[in-house]
């Protein structure tokens, strides 16, 4: 084919390791950067010996990695050079798994990716991730022709961890963010199993507030009551400078009482209950539901302070509603929150949530 201009190169072209000749020995292995080399073929070869050019297929075969001459080369015979010219014809297809790792190792410049995925007029450009054995994978394909999108995702720079997920800011540059639904952010779930007490020390300026949702399916101990106390470098704040005062309703589960008012408070305790002052019965079935709001856990303003919402069973008649508050009289930061029985233990489950 005539070309205008400059015609194309196309071929591998290879100079081979330098050999050295052994006496009696007519066999030789090419390499290229000590890996073994394997040529197109004997006519696809420059073999110098003695500085004379060497006919293919007469005065040397090909087999594979090793040449072999005509003749055993003697002491004093030199291989000047063995250049492999690849397919110096047509580049043609590929053989399946002929292309090596070294062959695939695109190079991205300013101007250009260094791997273009393209689509076939129909089908949007799809880069397919098998496994090991080739019989499935994972596809990741392009926006459709119609959307005109053309942007660029740049992943982050730091190694991802637990419970992360990739978000953009906007500009396409990628980091790992907390997963959450909206401005509450779940934060823990604690399974209790007979245990006196449940705590954590997680509380900080990463959020206003916290929330934390109890269910107490057992108590062991017959009217044993909860309280909770705040916590300050992994200890228990015990002053006495928790004031706390709830109020609710009860109803009989048969309705043949009327709604009652309960009224509890304290000033000057070394504790706050978040369901009042009632105890809590043992029967199978009978537990609480709270829910305790705290504020601005970091704040070395005003009073520490938090609410509460319960709802609990007694007595297998007696269903009760009950709304609490506490404050603390400190202007100091605390890190932690605790809640104990009064006695025995309990079970059930507590959700920590962080609120934005």
């Amino acid at each position: 084919m005539a070309y205008i201009g400059k015609e194309p190169i196309v071929g591998n072209f290879q100079v081979c390791d330098a050999i050295s000749v052994v006496n009696g020995q007519a066999a030789y292995t090419m390499q290229v950067s000590s890996t073994n080399v394997v040529p197109e073929s004997a006519n696809h070869m420059l073999v110098s010996l003695n500085g004379i050019l060497q006919k293919p297929g007469s005065s040397f075969t090909v087999s594979g990695s090793t040449i072999t001459f005509a003749s055993a080369l003697s002491t004093g015979d030199v291989i000047d050079f063995i250049m492999l010219l690849g397919n110096v014809l047509d580049l043609g297809v590929p053989s399946d798994a002929t292309v090596t790792d070294a062959k695939a190792n695109f190079v991205s410049t300013s101007s250009g990716a260094g791997l273009q995925i393209k689509g076939d007029g129909t089908t949007d450009g799809t880069l397919q991730l098998n496994c090991s054995q080739n019989s499935h994978g994972i596809k990741l394909k392009s926006p459709a022709h119609s959307t005109s999108s053309s942007y660029t995702l740049t992943f982050p720079g730091t190694d991802p961890s637990a419970d992360k997920f990739l978000k953009t800011d906007g500009s396409g540059n990628l980091s790992f963010a907390d997963a959450g639904g909206g401005d509450m952010v779940k934060i823990s779930t604690s399974s209790l199993s007979s245990a006196s007490s449940w705590y954590t020390d997680s509380l900080d300026s990463t959020y206003f507030a916290y929330k934390i949702i109890v269910r107490i399916t057992d108590i062991s101990t017959q009217y044993a009551k909860i309280y909770a106390r705040l916590r300050n470098s992994g200890s228990d704040l015990t002053g006495s400078n928790y004031t706390w005062s709830c109020g609710g309703w009860f109803r009989y589960t048969d309705n043949t009482s009327g709604n009652g008012e309960l009224k509890d408070g304290y000033a000057g305790g070394t504790a706050w209950s978040p369901h009042g002052e009632g105890g809590l019965d043992t029967d199978d079935g009978e537990g609480i539901n709270m829910e305790i709001d705290l504020f601005e856990p970091s704040s070395t303003s005003g009073f520490k302070k938090g609410l509460s919402y319960s709802t609990f069973l007694y007595d297998s008649a007696r269903w009760y509603t009950v709304m609490g508050s506490f404050k603390y009289a400190s202007q100091s930061a605390y890190t932690g929150f605790k809640l104990y029985t009064s006695a025995g233990t309990m079970t059930g489950t507590v959700n920590l949530y962080g609120i934005k």
